[in-house]
């Protein structure tokens, strides 16, 4: 029996630590935002989005950060829990960012307590330790 993919989880962190705003916002690191989380294209200017246009845009933005990390460590798509927490990372600090990191070299070797323990070093945005990302943080690292 094939078991279907299904990247609720991913769907769910991110709603909850994004939270939904129709208007676009600056978020800490200093880069236009709106809906939930999505920043492609967005500027000051943005027009507003509804809950919905913003749900198809996160599940969009979010699918392609699923597909960035399988790209960047396949192993993953054995781990699909730690697959959608790491897409989680991803979503949130992009694809860059966890390429050149520790964190995926920790994948990448499989050594899931040492992926565990880079987490929580990426809590910082615009020069200050902040409290929403110590809990996506966690909640990744629950998930992993």
């Amino acid at each position: 029996m094939k078991t279907e993919l299904t990247l609720d989880p991913l769907y769910d962190m991110i709603r909850v630590f994004e939270g939904f705003r129709s208007k676009p916002y600056l978020c800490p690191a200093g880069v236009w935002t709106i809906g939930y989380g999505s920043t492609k294209g967005v500027t000051k200017d943005s027009p507003a989005v509804s809950e919905h246009q913003a749900e198809v845009m996160m599940r969009l933005d979010a699918y392609r950060a699923y597909r960035a990390v399988l790209s960047i460590s396949p192993i993953l798509g054995a781990h699909p829990q730690a697959a959608c927490a790491i897409a989680d990372f991803v979503y949130n600090l992009g694809a860059g960012r966890y390429q050149a990191s520790t964190l995926r070299r920790k994948i990448d070797q499989q050594d899931w307590q040492g992926a565990r323990e880079q987490l929580p070093r990426w809590v910082w945005g615009g020069g200050r330790k902040l409290p929403g990302l110590v809990l996506r943080r966690a909640a990744e690292i629950r998930l992993m």
